[in-house]
């Protein structure tokens, strides 16, 4: 008779098999349906090219505006646009949007994020959707980032894109605090400003940002390398809260946008002291 051993080390074999007695399934659950959702929305919202923009307010899915196409609603003033109206050698079958120019390097660097990577494997793979649970595939052996998701290795080099618009999104936070070349508080304002932070927070965690300010050095803590230390345990604060972080800048991002769309369409009324 043979006794049936708890598996240390590995998973249970047969998808969902294991011997936890915890609800371990909700966080795979709850991933998949706010991750499903905001993809959803995001990419219909990056399609349309309208309602993005409500004076002085600019929703961070088009920023920065490359182009503007000034006979849609809501679209972003010329002085807003980097190179001016929309090209006349835009293919007629693509939405004249301007989150086309915008959307691969935010999407580059999340996907490829090392805590996303956790997350979808999880929620969409089930490879395995948690710790000691039984995958949803069995016998093939985990490979790394190899062939396909090879990709993910540029996770670093969609660091650099992802730190310059956390200074185009702060400038947009700057932005929304002038109307008519009056300065002022909208709530608005406040939106823009709490997501370009939260942006900011997410990015310094990344586990990249945190080896390019601190890596490559045996004693950060000797002599002239205190500053470069000093930068890296701030990084470290970041990274240790990398998925609260990582969740709370994806839904906010995704509020902005509505926030901004909504009062462009005259559905909300943003209240400010213009």
């Amino acid at each position: 008779m043979s006794t049936r051993l708890p598996v240390l080390g590995g998973h249970e074999h047969g998808f969902g098999t294991t011997t936890r007695t915890d609800a371990w399934w909700v966080g795979p659950v709850v991933t998949l349906v706010v991750f499903t959702t905001f993809i959803v929305y995001s990419g219909w919202a990056g399609t349309v090219g309208v309602h993005y923009y409500a004076e002085p307010y600019l929703s961070p899915m088009y920023s920065p505006v490359i182009f503007t196409d000034l006979s849609a609603a809501g679209a972003a003033p010329v002085e807003h646009a980097w190179f001016g109206t929309w090209p006349t050698w835009w293919p007629a079958w693509l939405p004249a949007s301007p989150a086309f120019f915008i959307v691969p390097f935010p999407i580059g660097f999340r996907i490829s994020c090392y805590y996303y990577r956790k997350a979808y494997y999880r929620a969409y793979g089930g490879s395995p959707p948690g710790c000691a649970v039984g995958p949803l595939r069995t016998g093939k052996p985990y490979r790394g980032e190899t062939g396909f998701w090879s990709f993910q290795n540029l996770h670093r080099l969609f660091l650099y894109p992802a730190l310059l618009l956390i200074a185009v999104l702060s400038y947009d936070a700057v932005l929304s605090f002038f109307k008519d070349g009056r300065l002022g508080i909208g709530v608005g304002s406040i939106v823009l400003t709490v997501n370009a932070a939260l942006i900011a927070s997410y990015t310094f965690g990344c586990h990249s940002f945190r080896h390019l300010v601190g890596g490559r050095t045996d004693c950060m803590s000797c002599g002239e390398n205190t500053l470069k230390y000093g930068a890296w345990k701030r990084a470290s604060w970041f990274n240790e809260r990398h998925m609260q972080f990582a969740w709370a800048s994806l839904l906010w991002v995704g509020f902005t946008d509505v926030y901004v769309r909504l009062v462009s369409m005259g559905v909300w009324t943003d209240f400010n002291t213009w």
